[in-house]
Parts: C-alpha cells; structure tokens; sequence
C-alpha cells in the first residue's frame, strides 16, 4: 500500500522482493546488459496484494559477480535500463552511511527552517564548518581530534585566543 502511495505520487521506488511474493509476467524485455538475469513485466497475484498495487510492476533479477549474490528487485520505473536499478539499489547504501556520518559528526540538533533550501543551507553550512576545521587540524598539525577541537571551539568562540593556543 505505502508503495503504490509513492507510485502514485509520481514518485519512483526500488526495493528486494520478498521470496514469497505472488507475481505474474506480463513481458520479458531484452537482456542486454552484464549482470542482468532477467527483466521483467509484472503484476501481484496476492489477494491482498493485487489490491493494494494494482498497477504494473518490473522485476528485475541481478547477479552482483563482486559479491556472488543474486537479487531481485521491484520498482514502477519501467523506463530506466535494468542496469541502472541494480545499481540505485546497490549505491542505495552509500547514502544511508553519509546520513548517518551526517548524524554522527555534524550534530545538528535543530533545523531553524523547515523548507527544503533552508535544511538545504544548514547542511550545507554545517559540512563547510567540519571541513575548515579538519583543514585547519591538518595544516596546524594539531593532535587532537575533530570532535574535540570543534568542542573547544564552540566554548570560545568569542574568545580572540590564537587556536593554537586554545
């Protein structure tokens, strides 16, 4: 249901199939690409499932050869190159560890606007301030590290101590 809310949308979606998933090929389309199983045209056969997305979906089966492992996917986007879906998925987890890095070391508690542009600036801001203090570090050849350095600057940062010093 909460997929095809996204389908609906106008959004698109790429996830792992369950095992048990009920489908029914429509269409095979080409292989044309390395790694590439099958890509499919499917619609759900559950009783539940059919009526909570009852449009068209794509299967596409990928063998990764780094990993020895085969995955199947959905998604709504039936234009894409099967390709390119194995690889949103695959590249899926960089962007959760750089929110999660994000989490770690930015520490941003509060977002003081709530608009896209405005959490946009934030991040924006607060990556620029990690990145001038770890430059900082490097070229000062301060042994501390970032999170204590960016603590001693945050107690005294309307102090006109040299950071040396500090």
């Amino acid at each position: 249901g909460r997929l095809y809310e996204i389908h609906k949308a106008g959004a698109f979606f790429v996830t792992r199939a369950k095992c048990i998933t009920k489908l029914e090929r429509r269409y095979s389309n080409p292989i044309t690409e390395r790694g590439i199983r099958c890509d499919q045209s499917v619609f759900l056969t559950g009783n539940e499932t059919k009526k909570k997305y009852p449009d068209t979906l794509r299967r596409i089966k990928y063998h990764d050869d780094e990993t020895d492992k085969t995955y199947i996917f959905l998604t709504n986007n039936l234009t894409a190159s099967a390709k390119t879906i194995a690889d949103l998925y695959k590249y899926r987890w960089k962007v959760e560890l750089f929110f999660k890095w994000i989490k770690q070391h930015l520490k941003i508690k509060v977002f003081w606007g709530h608009s896209e542009n405005a959490v946009k600036t934030q991040i924006c801001i607060a990556i620029s301030s990690y990145l001038i203090v770890a430059i900082l570090k490097k070229k000062l050849g301060i042994d501390r590290n970032i999170y204590e350095i960016l603590q001693i600057l945050s107690v005294s940062l309307f102090d006109k101590t040299p950071l040396l010093e500090l």
